[in-house]
C-alpha cells in the first residue's frame, strides 16, 4: 500500500502527475519538493511542500515522481534509491549518459522499481501500430518516416517560453531532449540503434539557446533480424500545426501512424487506397493514467516496468551520438550497450 508519494519539481509535468496521483491513489499524502517558494501551493491538493531534500526525506515518501529538469534528475534519483524509493523518472532519465548506469545498479541491488516517463507507449493507438508492423500486416518493413513539431510558445499558453526548461541548454532543453518520446518508440518498434547522422539548427527567431530543429536518419536493428532498417525522424519547436506520425513503408503497402487524431491507417497494395484500421480519439490524461496504473501495479508485484532505466540510456546514448554526428558532420556507428533488447520486431 503507498501512503507518502514524493513529487520532485512542480512545473507543468509535476502538476500533471499530481492530479492524476490523487486520482489513481485519493487517500496517499503528497509531498512536493521544490527551489521555490512554497507559498502558492495552497492552490493545489498537496499535503507537504518542502524546499530541501533532508526534509523531503523526513516525511519517509514510499515512491517518487522525478520532474525536475533532467540536468537534476541523476543527483536527486540516486539519493532517492539509496533511501530505499521506488522512482518514477520523467523523460528524459537525464541530459548525460554519465551515472545513468550506477542508478540503474543501485535500484537494482535494492529491488526498486525504475520507471521511465515515455508515455506513448501507453497510447492505444501507438500498441496497435506495434501490433501491426510486428504481424507483418503488410510484409517487411523497408524504411520508415517519423516527425514530431509544435510551436514552442504554444505549449503552455500561460507561461513564458523563454523561461522553461525546453528552451535552456543549462537544463536539458532542445528537441532532441525535450522530444525524446519519439526515439524511444522508434526503438521499441525496430531495435537497437547501430548508426546515426544527425543534422541540428537554430532556425527560427525564438528566444532559445538550444536547437529547434533537427534532421535525424538512424539505422535500426532488432538481435532477431540481420537487416538494418533506415528510419527519418524530424523534429521541431518551430511549426505551428501541431504534428506526430510515423509511416512505415512495407513491401505490401504502407502503415501510418497519427497520435494527434489516434489513427492507424493502411494503405494495401491489392486495394490502392487507404483504410483506417484502428481509431481512439484519446483524452489528455490517458496515457499518463496508464503509465500510473502500471507504475504501481509493477510495484505491488515486483515486476519490471515496460520502460525501464536502460530503455531510458539507450535513448540518451543515441542523443550523445546524434550530437557527435551533428558536430563532425559524418556518420557514427553506435558502442553497443550491455543490455537486454526488447524488440519483438523479427
Amino acid at each position: 500500500m503507498i501512503k507518502r508519494l514524493l513529487i520532485v519539481g512542480f512545473g507543468s509535468i509535476g502538476k500533471r502527475h499530481a492530479r492524476i496521483a490523487r486520482k489513481i491513489l485519493p487517500k496517499v499524502e503528497i509531498i512536493v519538493l521544490r527551489h521555490q517558494s512554497c507559498d502558492d501551493i495552497s492552490n493545489y491538493d498537496i499535503d507537504h511542500c518542502v524546499t530541501n531534500f533532508k526534509d523531503a526525506i523526513k516525511l519517509q515518501p514510499q515512491l517518487a515522481v522525478i520532474a525536475n529538469p533532467a540536468t537534476f534528475h541523476l543527483d536527486v534519483s540516486l539519493l532517492l534509491a539509496k533511501a530505499g524509493v521506488h522512482l518514477f523518472i520523467e523523460k528524459p532519465i537525464s541530459n548525460s549518459v554519465k551515472g545513468i548506469s550506477n542508478l540503474i545498479k543501485v535500484c537494482e541491488k535494492k529491488h526498486l522499481i525504475l520507471m521511465i516517463g515515455y508515455n506513448l507507449r501507453f497510447l492505444n493507438s501507438l500498441q496497435k501500430f506495434r501490433k501491426f508492423i510486428i504481424s507483418r500486416v503488410l510484409g517487411k518493413v523497408l524504411s520508415v518516416r517519423a516527425e514530431i513539431g509544435q510551436y514552442l510558445p504554444s505549449w503552455r499558453p500561460n507561461f513564458d517560453y523563454k523561461n522553461s526548461v525546453s528552451a535552456k541548454t543549462e537544463l536539458g532543453g532542445g528537441v532532441l531532449l525535450e522530444l525524446s518520446h519519439d526515439i524511444d518508440y522508434l526503438i521499441w518498434l525496430f531495435g537497437d540503434i547501430v548508426w546515426v547522422n544527425g543534422i541540428l539548427e537554430k532556425n527560427s527567431e525564438l528566444k532559445i539557446n538550444v536547437e529547434d530543429t533537427a534532421y535525424l536518419t538512424m539505422g535500426f536493428k532488432s538481435k532477431n533480424n540481420n537487416n538494418v532498417i533506415s528510419a527519418n525522424l524530424n523534429m521541431d519547436f518551430i511549426r505551428h500545426d501541431i504534428a506526430r506520425n510515423c509511416t512505415v513503408i512495407c513491401a505490401k503497402g504502407t502503415l501510418k501512424w497519427n497520435a494527434v487524431l489516434g489513427t492507424v491507417e493502411a494503405f494495401k497494395q491489392q486495394t490502392n487506397k487507404w483504410e483506417i484500421l484502428f481509431q481512439d480519439k484519446e483524452e489528455l490524461d490517458s496515457s499518463y493514467q496508464e503509465e500510473w496504473k502500471h507504475f504501481l501495479k509493477c510495484i505491488n508485484k515486483g515486476i519490471s516496468p515496460k520502460v525501464t532505466g536502460q530503455d531510458g540510456l539507450r535513448v540518451v546514448q543515441a542523443i550523445e551520438y546524434l550530437r557527435k554526428s551533428a558536430k563532425n558532420k559524418k556518420t557514427l556507428l553506435m558502442k553497443k550497450l550491455n543490455i537486454k533488447n526488447k524488440s519483438l520486431i523479427n
